[in-house]
């Protein structure tokens, strides 16, 4: 299967454009609705759009490693996300909260690094599931 002469043009704007609303959609979701789920789903989007203009592989190069990989990495570091509440006496997955001044005030938490774990999770899982569709297409 072609993909169209429109769908190869518009493809790179279609995979930026939702990874960007993505990282909003993270970044947002830090302190209000939204987050790490969402967020990913919007980044698989992108990938989506390419893999159908460019085809499997030229995605899976997109992507430096395989989408397996980080599936593992993202669940990794969201459980990672509550071990530094260990060492603040609190159970585990207690997100700790920082509020630094550098002009405004700026809260952070661990809470973003167990979000960005859902996030490269979904992505992971997202690309997983509709590369191998693709690629069980062709054969």
């Amino acid at each position: 299967m072609s993909a169209s002469l429109i769908l190869r043009v518009s493809a790179p704007m279609l995979l930026w454009l939702p990874l960007a609303a993505s990282l909003y959609v993270l970044l947002r979701g830090h302190n209000e609705p939204g987050g790490g789920f969402i967020g990913g789903l919007l980044a698989g989007v992108g990938l989506i759009f390419h893999a159908i203009a460019f085809g499997a592989a030229p995605t899976r190069k997109l992507l430096r490693l395989a989408p397996t990989s980080y599936c593992a990495i993202g669940v990794l570091l969201a459980a990672a996300s509550g071990i530094p509440a260990l060492f603040g006496a609190g159970p585990y997955l207690t997100h700790l909260w920082w509020f630094p001044d550098v002009g405004i005030v700026l809260p952070l938490g661990t809470t973003i690094l167990f979000d960005a774990g859902v996030y490269i999770t979904v992505v992971g899982t997202v690309a997983t599931l509709f590369l191998s569709l693709m690629e069980e297409e062709t054969l």
